[in-house]
């Protein structure tokens, strides 16, 4: 039976971050994850694990491990071991644990912008100094295309700089990063001595065309000084149930990440286990229909801007389900992360909060129905056109 994903399920009153956050008047396109119900050998999985009745103490899934190792061969052509894969719960633990384990207090890490906000916080929470590196940006008919600047990043590092952080797909341009990019980054790093500390959490959720490198994938030395973040919470919509995975080849530097993590980091809780493992063996179909259904989205969002918001840039996302939007040329009376909240009902996400290049941009999530993504526009449109008209 073909999935619906038209489908529209009531999430208020689930204690739903995404939809209690901005209250009951304001339609949510901004936090990353899906309104679509989760695959059904998900639920069922699931269904019998709480049936089971008992929820005691867990140990680490091998089985997991297992599916992870097949899954990066299988889809990537990555070889790794069980031995190199860690479960934890959430790739944001993961990039913190990273930073602590890396360099000295004041070291320096290293990232391009704009870029998802934790990436911006993590290093200061490590008490290492932030650097950044604004992404190439064009633009064309509309469309804005970001790409890889490897004078601005050789400008940020610094002989302090420790690591590099990279986000692949990129969240929030959507990026799919070729092979020439990722072996450029990957000189850099070897010159530089850095530690690269690779958030791959959208590398399912790719538009049609698309195909995901993971970096360490490219070579014996690029690999050792890898730390991989993986996790089935974005493609298969099961974040609230807190199961990633870290993936570093070279052991001692898995050891330096776990310690990092060490009295901090929980276990990951028996239904997280259960459900990331449905997902990866048999959420294949209901990933393959979700895809054809986000590219749709995609592009309808593209062509209701392009007919409705002629003056607005935005990325056409090659991965995520995250358009990346600029608003600047409107001149909105305050941000239009603010404008649309107050005046359309519609949160967004603030461009501000990606970094440098951010401001007067917003992240619309569309992984949602049609007729909900259909609503939100048609809001935002209506609140502009309230706006004084030039005379």
């Amino acid at each position: 039976m073909p999935t619906n994903f038209d489908q529209i399920i009531n999430r208020r009153g689930t204690d739903s971050a995404k939809w209690s956050y901005y209250g009951d008047e304001a339609l949510p396109l901004w936090v990353a994850d899906m309104d679509f119900a989760i695959p059904e050998p998900v639920q069922k999985a699931l269904h019998e694990r709480i049936d089971h009745g008992v929820f005691g103490y867990v140990m680490d899934s091998p089985e997991l491990s297992a599916e992870i190792v097949k899954r990066m061969d299988t889809r990537y052509g990555w070889q790794i071991t069980p031995d190199s894969v860690w479960i934890l719960p959430g790739l944001v633990t993961g990039m913190n644990a990273v930073c602590r384990a890396v360099g000295k207090h004041g070291d320096g890490v290293a990232t391009f912008t704009p870029i998802y906000p934790p990436f911006l916080t993590a290093p200061l929470l490590a008490g290492r100094t932030l650097q950044t590196a604004p992404m190439a940006l064009s633009r064309e008919n509309g469309r804005l295309r970001y790409e890889v600047d490897t004078d601005a990043l050789e400008a940020a590092i610094t002989p302090a700089t420790k690591i590099f952080m990279l986000c692949n797909p990129h969240n929030p341009v959507g990026r799919v990063y070729s092979r020439a990019e990722l072996e450029a980054i990957a000189d850099i790093c070897l010159r530089h001595d850095l530690i690269i500390c690779a958030d791959e959490i959208h590398s399912d959720l790719l538009m049609s065309g698309q195909t995901h490198i993971p970096i360490a994938s490219l070579s014996p030395e690029i690999a050792q000084r890898t730390v991989t973040m993986i996790a089935p919470s974005k493609t298969f919509n099961i974040a609230g149930l807190y199961c990633g995975a870290v993936i570093a080849q070279d052991p001692e530097l898995l050891r330096h990440v776990k310690a990092a993590a060490s009295g901090i980091v929980p276990n990951v809780n028996v239904l997280g286990y259960t459900a990331a493992l449905a997902a990866y063996r048999d959420g294949g179909a209901w990933l393959d229909e979700l895809l054809v259904y986000l590219e749709g989205n995609r592009d309808y969002l593209l062509d209701y801007t392009a007919e409705h918001f002629p003056q607005v840039s935005a990325t056409e996302p090659e991965g995520t389900y995250l358009g990346w939007m600029d608003w600047n040329a409107y001149n909105l009376p305050e941000s239009p992360y603010q404008f649309f909240l107050k005046e359309a009902h519609v949160a967004f996400n603030d461009g501000a909060g990606f970094g440098e290049g951010g401001a007067g941009f917003i992240r619309v999530n569309y992984a949602c129905p049609r007729a909900t993504l259909t609503e939100a526009l048609e809001q935002v449109r209506e609140a502009l056109a309230k706006l004084p008209q030039p005379s």
